[in-house]
């Protein structure tokens, strides 16, 4: 299917409706507009930066780059940081030229070679959907762990959570942003808003008061901040470094969300790579800056800080340093913020759910694919997740490495629905690509791409896949990511070549005919009407 292969034709004005430039630049892609436009370019970034939420997010993955040592919480997070922007710029360019709540997998399927665009497409869809699920699996069981932190510090440490406490408040945390996320986008937009003050907040609170509590003359020395490189894994400290990675990988891994967005978003081809640079910068940079603080004001007993009875080594941090009050109100707002991260995951995953079921590729997509046109919200994308995120959060009451796999499963499935469209572009059709306004120019783009997919080869196939306590893993350590999405992706091509490949040809054009007439909207907008789809 050509993205350009719809027919134009002129009928009567009285026939017709206005829409806007992005509906039009959305109806060159196959796809009539079905959501309402309701987040502007602030609010998309804004449910990326919503999702990252730097301190909820650290306290959720500090164990992982912690250790390292300083070492693996400072250079360990600007390093990757700087690597997860080549990603965002590559799909920053795409999100630009073609904006479209299922860009990955539509990307993936354009600049393919032909005898395999089909099945790559598919597998990048089913990546990326696995990819937003386990994210909200992992963010909402951050905040499960962030609330039954505050639950330990509050009894003084007398209330020791179980494992069953802990799915049982992540079962209520996915619940309520189904809940939330059934409401108009109307509402939800204005959220963003809200999001970016309030971690804004948190993050100067905590860089002002770690320090301001500590005192200059009891501050680590810098060499210890940023030279220390502890090991506390099997694993050399080289490869215990690299892991370290994980943490800011993690964190800094929901920019494909403004992509989501793209069909509720006004001036997409702005919003969208806006969002994605945007969010990827201020986090990779301000988490560096609140690390340096954290690794500065620390207990230098890592080891004791890790082994914490709250379960959340930063919660440890805020008790040694600011206090018992301190910790607990900072751990209580980080469980606000967890959850709206969540909700704003939900809303983005839910979109690419809707939108992969508009292209008949997910079971039940008949059901799927239907919106709520008052709301303007697909409220049955929404529930699929919630139920799918239930069910495999179960994972989380076997073991400490099975819950594990959540953060891994969500890095890895999305890492490769983000490796397929960029390599494809960067190897296979280098000069079919039509720039939209953001764009590198030809030579610094490709090159951008190219690293781009060997860090990201690097990221799926060695970095999240490795077991994380050392080379001998047992049963109770092993990363099972291995094995989740080893059956995720092979099953995926496994059901593609026995079934899917029968009725899945791609993104879709879900209008046959448009009809572009001039019009008089103060917008500038053009009158555009949709005809219905041929037999």
């Amino acid at each position: 299917m050509s993205t350009q292969e719809i027919t134009v034709q002129r009928t009567n004005e009285s026939q017709s409706k206005f829409v806007s430039k992005d509906d039009e630049l959305l109806a060159t892609l196959g796809y009539k507009a079905e959501l309402k436009r309701n987040f502007s370019v602030i609010e998309v970034f804004g449910v990326a930066f919503s999702i990252m939420s730097l301190v909820p997010s650290i306290a959720s993955t500090l164990s992982m780059s912690m250790v390292a040592g300083p070492v693996g919480m400072t250079w360990g997070w600007l390093l990757p940081s700087l690597c997860i922007l080549t990603v965002g710029a590559s799909m920053a360019e795409m999100g630009s030229a073609m904006p479209t709540s299922g860009g990955l997998y539509w990307w993936t399927y354009k600049f393919s070679p032909k005898s395999i665009r089909k099945p790559l497409s598919f597998l990048a869809g089913y990546s990326n959907t696995l990819g937003l699920i386990g994210g909200l699996c992992s963010i909402d069981y951050g905040f499960a762990s962030i609330i039954l932190s505050c639950a330990n510090i509050g009894s003084n440490g007398t209330f020791i959570p179980s494992k069953f406490h802990t799915y049982g408040v992540f079962v209520g945390c996915v619940i309520s942003h189904g809940i939330a996320g059934s409401l108009a986008t109307k509402y939800i937009s204005k959220l963003q808003t809200f999001c970016i003050v309030a971690n804004m907040v948190v993050i100067v609170i905590t860089c002002i008061g770690l320090p301001l509590y500590k005192g200059t003359e009891n501050l680590n020395s810098g060499t210890f901040v940023f030279g220390e490189l502890d090991n506390l894994t099997e694993w050399p400290k080289g490869w215990t470094f690299i892991s370290a990675w994980l943490s800011a990988i993690w964190t800094i891994g929901a920019f494909d969300s403004c992509v989501h967005m793209a069909e509720e978003a006004t001036n997409a081809a702005i919003a969208v790579p806006f969002g994605i640079l945007s969010s990827i910068s201020m986090c990779g940079f301000l988490g560096f800056v609140l690390l340096t603080i954290v690794a500065a004001t620390m207990n230098t007993d890592i080891a004791a800080t890790l082994s914490t009875t709250t379960g959340q080594p930063l919660a440890q941090v805020y008790y040694d340093v600011m206090g018992r009050n301190w910790a607990l109100g900072i751990m209580a707002v980080l469980g606000v913020l967890q959850w709206f991260m969540g909700l704003s995951i939900l809303i983005a995953g839910s979109r690419q759910v809707w939108a992969f079921s508009r292209d008949d590729a997910l079971p039940f997509s008949t059901l799927l694919k239907v919106v709520n046109y008052k709301l303007g919200v697909p409220i049955r994308a929404i529930w699929f997740m919630v139920i799918i995120s239930i069910i495999i959060g179960l994972l989380t009451i076997i073991d400490s490495a099975a819950t594990l796999a959540l953060f891994s499963l969500a890095a890895a499935s999305n890492s490769l629905a983000w490796l397929l469209p960029i390599f494809a572009r960067s190897f296979f059709n280098v000069d079919t690509f039509e720039p939209g306004p953001f764009y590198m120019g030809s030579f610094v783009s490709r090159a951008v791409g190219i690293f781009a997919s060997f860090y990201l080869m690097f990221v799926i196939f060695v970095l999240t896949m490795m077991p994380s306590e050392g080379p001998n893993p047992t049963p109770q350590n092993m990363n099972y990511t291995c094995v989740i999405n080893g059956f995720i992706w092979v099953g995926c091509m496994v059901y593609y070549f026995l079934f899917a490949r029968k009725w899945f040809d791609g993104p879709k054009q879900t209008f046959d005919e448009i009809d572009t007439i001039e019009g008089n909207d103060p917008n500038g907008s053009h009158a555009v009407e949709y005809l219905p789809e041929k037999e």
